[in-house]
């Protein structure tokens, strides 16, 4: 952007208007290696945009691992929207079986009913599946 003839470059700002400001400053210390803990589990989600945006992998991957650490009842639907909408699929297989294998589908039944009216039929045959191999053990 900069190494074009662009705005950008004759005016020295670059404009980035989908963000807050406090997510660009995380978004700089983590480039610049100096991003702390509580900063980056506090934006990793808007990171995460950010990461899929700039196309930088190792921020994307590092909030990718973060996410799955601490998938809860209380955000594993946004988790599981975000692993489809960034790819990332074992967030994604990792929420799966949260929900199937620990039998947390029921806890958040009515939250879950409302999301699959909306979802996707492969997330939806993903969880299908996921069932389906879970009560092979039995």
């Amino acid at each position: 952007m900069f190494s074009l003839n662009l705005q950008e470059k004759q005016l020295s700002i670059l404009n980035i208007s989908d963000t807050t400001v406090e997510v660009c400053r995380a978004f700089l210390r983590y480039i610049y290696g100096n991003i702390e803990h509580e900063e980056f589990q506090t934006h990793r989600l808007a990171l995460l945009q950010a990461a899929d945006k700039y196309d930088i992998l190792n921020l994307k991957e590092a909030c990718h691992e973060s996410l799955m650490e601490d998938i809860d009842a209380k955000n594993v639907l946004e988790r599981i929207q975000s692993a489809n909408l960034y790819q990332l699929h074992m967030l994604k297989s990792s929420c799966i079986r949260y929900l199937v294998k620990f039998g947390k589908m029921y806890d958040i039944r009515h939250d879950l009913n409302a999301f699959l009216q909306y979802a996707d039929r492969e997330f939806i045959a993903d969880i299908f599946n996921e069932v389906l191999n879970t009560w092979k053990g039995f």
